[in-house]
């Protein structure tokens, strides 16, 4: 039943290996607002979770999937069944075609760096942090949203996930939390 947890082990003498993708597992659910509402969830317990795009093998519709260490998974299941949450399916991360997709790009343009979150990008001034541009997705709160942060710095603008109400605004809280960890000291 646990055999995965054989395979990884380290033989007489050997420094222990680096965390296996057997080691890891992924939630999938019907639509994105379960997927918010699940890392969300699982976050407050504390549990290490990571929001990501799903393996085509899987896909089924929704753009995202949370990734969480599997041998938390009975912990993980009860916590969002308390929350009225049911995944579509929990699947192991067993190979290469079942990774899923790191959600951010970068990239470097000079004087202004662009931090892509699935569908959402939001540029700023490195010197200054000031947000000078967001675009992409198709969403209708996205004109809103960009009102909202351009012009801002990173640390003043709003949280778009308080303002917005859509995979969009979800996706530029993403970029906006990895423009500010990018900045961080």
């Amino acid at each position: 039943m646990f055999g995965w947890l054989k395979r990884g082990a380290p033989r007489g003498g050997e420094a222990p290996p680096a965390a296996t993708a057997a080691e890891r597992g992924i939630l999938v659910f019907e639509n994105t607002s379960e997927v918010i509402r699940a890392e969300q969830r699982l976050r407050d317990s504390g549990r290490p979770v990571r929001v990501m795009g799903p393996p085509p093998e899987i896909r089924t519709g929704c753009d995202l999937v949370i990734e969480f260490p599997l041998i938390e998974e009975l912990a993980v299941r009860r916590l969002l069944e308390e929350a009225g949450l049911q995944p579509l399916q929990v699947v192991p991360v067993s190979g290469p075609l079942l990774k899923p997709v790191d959600l951010f790009q970068v990239k470097d343009f000079g004087d202004f760096l662009m931090v892509r979150a699935a569908n959402m990008k939001l540029t700023f001034e490195k010197e200054t942090r000031r947000i000078v541009n967001v675009s992409g997705g198709g969403c209708p709160d996205v004109p809103y949203l960009a009102r909202e942060l351009v012009g801002k710095t990173l640390e003043q603008a709003p949280e778009p996930r308080r303002i917005g109400h859509t995979l969009c605004g979800y996706a530029l809280q993403l970029a906006l939390e990895e423009s500010r960890r990018r900045c961080s000291p």
